[in-house]
């Protein structure tokens, strides 16, 4: 399970906020896939997993979801894991709500790597001993570990794996260090924008430069009113919830994303 093993070591396992649906979970995870430098600017990986999921649902058990997007040109094999402390209404066949969401973006030259990764993961739900545990976990540092040791287990069942084991270790003993907040050179930052009949748009947020960039957008009430997602300045704008007030104005949540390095 190397793209799962990839993602704890490379800060792609992140905190769903409590107050996200499966749909909102989704497009969070999926606009994160979007940010990797490498993919082609018009991904729309959230359309693909929403599209997916509509089709055929990837609810594993165990707590555990797997989606993923299928897109027709050649990368490696990308997986992000997404977290939920109190669980996601995932419309699972046992009735139990999600924790761990691992998303996966799958190229063309990837499937049978996608399928075998899969395949390993499904057996490490029914073999790993301390499934409750890792579904019980209340930090990012536990899941973490709970999830570098299931990777453990199920290697330990089909040959050894000393790189897992070597990261399993190496985690542990970096648990009392601060949880990295970069999440491996990804910008993450909370933004709201305000919109109204007659008003110009008003940017709240902590990034001043991102502030006065989106402040001196043509169209940012168009682009926000109308869109789930759009780009700025290399910046990827996902909204996330929106709230109706008197005089017709319309408040957005939004997460602005990118890498340090910009796109």
């Amino acid at each position: 399970m190397d793209s799962l093993l990839d993602a704890l070591q490379e800060g792609r396992l992140l905190e769903i906020p409590d107050d996200y649906d499966k749909e909102d979970a989704l497009r969070f995870l999926a606009h994160i896939l979007e940010a990797v430098p490498s993919l082609p600017a018009d991904t729309d990986v959230a359309g693909l997993i929403l599209a997916k999921e509509a089709a055929s649902k990837t609810a594993l058990g165990k707590g555990w979801a797997c989606p993923d997007a299928r897109v027709p040109f050649d990368e490696d094999l990308i997986c992000v894991v997404g977290w939920s402390p109190k669980g996601i209404d995932y419309g699972t066949p046992d009735g139990k709500p999600v924790k761990v969401i691992a998303m996966y973006l799958v190229p063309e030259n990837q499937r049978s790597n996608y399928l075998r990764e899969i395949s390993l993961l499904a057996k490490a739900l029914e073999i790993y001993p301390e499934i409750e545990r890792l579904n019980a976990a209340d930090s990012l540092n536990d899941i973490r570990d709970h999830l570098l040791d299931l990777i453990s287990t199920t290697r330990g069942t089909v040959g050894p794996d000393s790189r897992a084991r070597m990261i399993r270790l190496q985690g542990k003993a970096a648990a009392v260090e601060p949880v990295p907040q970069d999440l491996a050179n990804l910008l993450v930052e909370p933004v709201t924008i305000i919109v109204g009949t007659g008003l110009s748009p008003v940017v709240l947020g902590h990034d001043q430069a991102l502030v006065e960039l989106l402040e001196g957008m043509p169209g940012l009430a168009e682009e926000a009113t109308a869109h789930s997602s759009f780009n700025v300045g290399g910046w990827r704008i996902v909204k996330r919830k929106d709230a109706s007030f008197t005089g017709e104005r319309l408040l957005i949540d939004c997460l602005a994303l990118r890498t340090s390095g910009g796109k």
